[in-house]
């Protein structure tokens, strides 16, 4: 070849050109003829691999093949063999300047690196969105996995590119990282943490995507969209993307929805407060009105019965009420609560279902209810609760017992 890059040089003495304007001419004219054959190998083969790729994707069943093209694969390989074409020609273009043919092949080999880098990349990203299209690893941390296998690949690349570069052999870059490495572990301290994080939160199943989590101290509440190796991406019930650091899932507490939404019902915990005051024993003539509500007239002839017959064997003196047993209404409501839960349809009837008396407060005494509804989408449990403390709520008057609310300027009216 070399008797090859001289050709022009020779012609442009014999046409009276001095030594050294004839070595420029000679290597300006060899790197254009180059560099265009360069351009049409690159253009011919990009055309020749795409053709291949999109027929051979279109008549397999696999979608990976079309994920490969999505991400580029067959474009990046395509550049591959004009790379090695204008490197195996270097030193024929430059052949009378060895400081440049030098300088040019480690600029093109670091060239290299980097197109194998993006290669690799295009694979790496391939099989991330081929494995999201599959069920079981749709809600893994599969970005986090990549990420790091790239932050690898980055690194060795930069190692060879410095290599070459520099012509230091490779081992003495390892050797050389013990003295680093401190200042690398504080440089990358969070995709450290990160990686850590992600390996954690997969293997301890913590959260996957898709999952509903509330995290108060970064303001999220919504459904996870991905986990990467720095962040975690919530999009909130109204819509906006909330970012949480990815190490902060196993540092900090927050709340994972999944196991309610797995479980056969949703939690009904709400309170209401009676006023003390309108609290009071049951005669006779209460428990007679009482009786024609459907749900408690067989409970309240069985609780008579059992109430008469000990007070009239145990109690001496009958006039005082207090003495002896007697029904309270606010017993009889909560009783009524437990009967009324018990026949919603819209209540499990599996799952745990009462209504408790907590401890008076200043507010009155808590009578709460804890139910869990059927159905668990946010909007039907709504509706379900509200339907079912519209009902207590009307209802308590029939008890004579009054919800406790705080003075407002109607009551100093009244």
């Amino acid at each position: 070849m070399s008797k090859y890059s001289h050709y022009l040089y020779d012609y442009f003495l014999e046409m009276g050109s001095g030594p050294t304007v004839s070595k420029y001419l000679n290597m300006f004219l060899l790197l254009l003829i180059v560099a265009a054959l360069t351009l049409f190998v690159d253009y011919f083969i990009k055309i020749i691999i795409r053709k291949i790729s999109s027929r051979i994707a279109s008549g397999t069943k696999t979608k990976f093949d079309d994920i490969l093209i999505k991400n580029k694969l067959p474009t990046n390989v395509a550049h591959v063999p004009a790379i090695l074409l204008f490197h195996y020609y270097i030193p024929f273009i430059f052949t009378d300047f060895p400081i440049v043919e030098n300088l040019l092949i480690k600029a093109v080999e670091v060239i290299g690196i980097v197109l194998i880098l993006y290669i690799v990349r295009s694979i790496l990203n391939s099989i991330k969105d081929y494995l999201k299209t599959k069920p079981q690893y749709r809600d893994k941390p599969i970005d986090s996995y990549i990420q790091v296998f790239m932050i690898f690949a980055w690194f060795a690349g930069f190692f060879l590119a410095f290599s070459v570069l520099t012509g230091i052999e490779m081992w003495k870059f390892f050797t050389a990282l013990g003295t680093v490495s401190a200042v690398i572990i504080l440089v990358f301290r969070d995709t450290i943490l990160g990686f850590v994080a992600s390996i954690q939160v997969s293997i301890n199943d913590m959260v996957r995507i898709g999952d509903w989590i509330t995290f108060e101290k970064y303001g999220a509440d919504g459904d996870v969209v991905e986990i990467n190796l720095a962040t975690v991406k919530v999009q909130n019930f109204d819509n906006t993307i909330t970012t949480i650091p990815t190490y902060a899932l196993i540092s900090d507490s927050f709340k994972n929805w999944r196991g309610m939404l797995d479980s056969p019902g949703r939690r009904i915990k709400r309170a209401l407060f009676i006023r003390q005051d309108t609290i009071k024993y049951l005669t006779n003539e209460d428990i007679d009105k009482l009786m024609k509500i459907d749900f408690l007239s067989n409970y309240l002839t069985k609780q008579k019965a059992e109430l008469e017959a000990y007070n009239e064997k145990e109690v001496e003196n009958k006039e005082l009420i207090l003495n002896g047993r007697h029904l309270t209404n606010i017993g009889v409501f909560r009783k009524y609560v437990e009967l009324y839960l018990a026949q919603h349809s819209a209540v499990h009837k599996e799952l745990m279902l009462m209504a408790r008396q907590l401890q008076p407060t200043s507010e009155g005494i808590p009578i709460e209810i804890y139910a869990f509804s059927k159905d668990k989408k946010w909007e039907n449990y709504e509706f379900i609760q509200a339907d079912i403390f519209d009902h207590l709520l009307a209802s308590i008057q029939y008890f004579d017992l009054e919800i406790f609310e705080s003075p407002n300027s109607k009551s100093f009216k009244s």
